[in-house]
């Protein structure tokens, strides 16, 4: 099934990811205050002063506004040129599972499966890419 707004889901999946990594990095922050493992005066200016298991959910909550912000883009580009077909949106729905599979495992053991992950991702992003340049050149 292709339609216009094919890519709408997998874009509303993966906004979905970033507002549950900021609900986990909430979670943990008030966690490490109500345990005092952190004081305010330390994390007044930067992150820094956060236990690690706090600031790696702030890490990979930066994550979600670095190459996902051009995956936004690269749906927008495509539903308006009409590249919303099979393909398009098959390897819109795999960005997004990569997507998740690296914040699982950046936020829990962070090991080089997140690296496999973020490269996957990123060349199903150039796929997309190219895909929406094709449609354009009408090939």
């Amino acid at each position: 099934m292709s339609g216009p707004l094919n890519l709408v889901y997998p874009v509303m999946a993966q906004v979905l990811l970033a507002l549950v990594v900021m609900v986990l990095m909430g979670q943990r922050r008030v966690k490490a205050i109500r345990r005092r493992r952190v004081r305010f005066r330390d994390i007044a200016l930067d992150r820094e002063g956060w236990p690690d298991d706090v600031r790696v959910v702030g890490h990979n909550l930066e994550n979600q506004f670095e190459t996902p912000v051009l995956f936004f883009v690269l749906c927008g580009a495509a539903t308006y040129v009409g590249a919303t077909g099979v393909a398009m949106t098959a390897l819109a729905w795999i960005y997004v599972i990569l997507r998740v599979i690296h914040a699982a495992v950046h936020i829990s053991v962070n090991d080089i499966r997140r690296a496999v992950a973020f490269a996957a991702s990123l060349i199903v992003l150039i796929l997309m890419w190219v895909g929406v340049a094709l449609r354009l050149i009408g090939a």
